[in-house]
């Protein structure tokens, strides 16, 4: 297959670097690591430049750490790339991936083979459960339409004309990256998904979450209740939006 690939690695996340290693050697086009930004780091008006709460709806009922907002300035910064080296498609995995070459290989060709009219392809590290649409299928490989788009953008195939819309909606955000793309009646685009992936999640042997910290228990009580009812609005929204569809 041809493109390029870019893998987000935050430099301090050190136990993460063999497997950002082992994610190029398996990768079955030239991949390159792009410098994650580091949320922390930024200063309260630099988070403020991008980050406006309550944007869209359904409204994100959290407010986002700095981890989260480092996180989607550094899909962007994926995405520009994509759309200034004019590439008609790249593939973009986080560092916490890793690949398993026979089968990612035959998932990756069908999803090259579907990208310029999708836009946006998932690597899942999970199964999608919800009996999606197969749009495709080869091999023992499918492209499938999930009702509603899962979560984790662990890896993903973007067209260039994708990128460049996302970057045109995303100048400012009010939610995480992978909660954003759930919206494709916002931002026009579907994501699809190709299983098996032959991508897996390396998370905990690569040092813990670098987004997540832990919380009181009455935090979590709290938090896990306003997502319940974020999630049954997006699933709503998705219903609707794929009925018209």
């Amino acid at each position: 297959m041809t493109g390029r690939a870019f893998i987000i690695h935050l430099a301090r996340a050190t136990a993460r670097r063999q497997h950002v290693d082992q994610l190029i050697m398996d990768c079955p086009v030239p991949a390159e690591i792009v410098d994650a930004v580091d949320g922390g780091l930024l200063s309260p008006d630099e988070r403020a430049d991008v980050y406006v709460p309550r944007l869209h709806r359904p409204a994100y009922p959290f407010t986002l750490r700095e981890a989260e907002i480092g996180c989607f300035l550094s899909h962007r910064l994926c995405w520009q790339k994509i759309v200034e080296n004019d590439l008609p498609y790249a593939l973009v995995f986080e560092d916490d991936a890793l690949l398993d070459k026979e089968i990612a290989g035959k998932a990756l060709e069908l999803a090259e083979n579907h990208i310029e009219e999708s836009g946006y392809i998932q690597l899942p590290v999970r199964a999608i459960g919800d009996n999606p649409y197969v749009v495709a299928q080869d091999n023992g490989t499918r492209l499938v339409r999930p009702g509603v788009v899962p979560l984790r953008l662990s890896g993903q195939m973007i067209s260039r004309s994708a990128a460049r819309e996302l970057l045109r909606l995303t100048t400012v955000f009010d939610r995480p990256v992978d909660t954003f793309l759930q919206m494709f009646w916002l931002t026009g685009i579907r994501p699809l998904a190709v299983e098996p992936s032959g991508l897996t999640d390396c998370t905990q042997e690569a040092g813990g979450s670098t987004i997540s910290r832990r919380k009181p228990f009455g935090e979590r009580v709290v938090r896990e209740v306003r997502r319940f009812w974020y999630r049954r609005a997006v699933a709503i929204r998705s219903a609707r939006a794929g009925a018209r569809n």
